[in-house]
């Protein structure tokens, strides 16, 4: 009699072999989206930091512009000093 030929996996094996290509693509799909989450989250960290950058250098523009009493005056503020007879509030809420 003839001899059936065989392809060249056996019939058993592609549901298997289908099972593991299945496996693999769902964990690197995981894998992609915990990245693309974190990625994401990075980005929004970086939007805030440049956003509170712009606003620093705007003020430093102006304060620029305003000449060189107005960066004396700047620097003191900062260094905790005040005007005479000025009353300065101290935000202690930490935000």
């Amino acid at each position: 009699m003839y001899k059936k030929r065989r392809g060249p996996l056996p019939v058993r094996l592609l549901p298997l072999a289908f099972t593991v290509l299945c496996g693999y693509l769902f964990m690197t799909l995981i894998n992609c989206q915990v990245a693309i989450s974190s990625k994401q989250q990075e980005l929004a960290s970086v939007q805030t930091q440049l956003t509170a950058q712009l606003t620093e250098n705007a003020e430093l523009s102006s304060t620029l512009e305003q000449g060189d009493d107005a960066i004396i005056e700047r620097y003191a503020r900062e260094q905790g000093y005040a005007k005479p007879n000025e009353r300065v509030f101290v935000d202690i809420s930490g935000k």
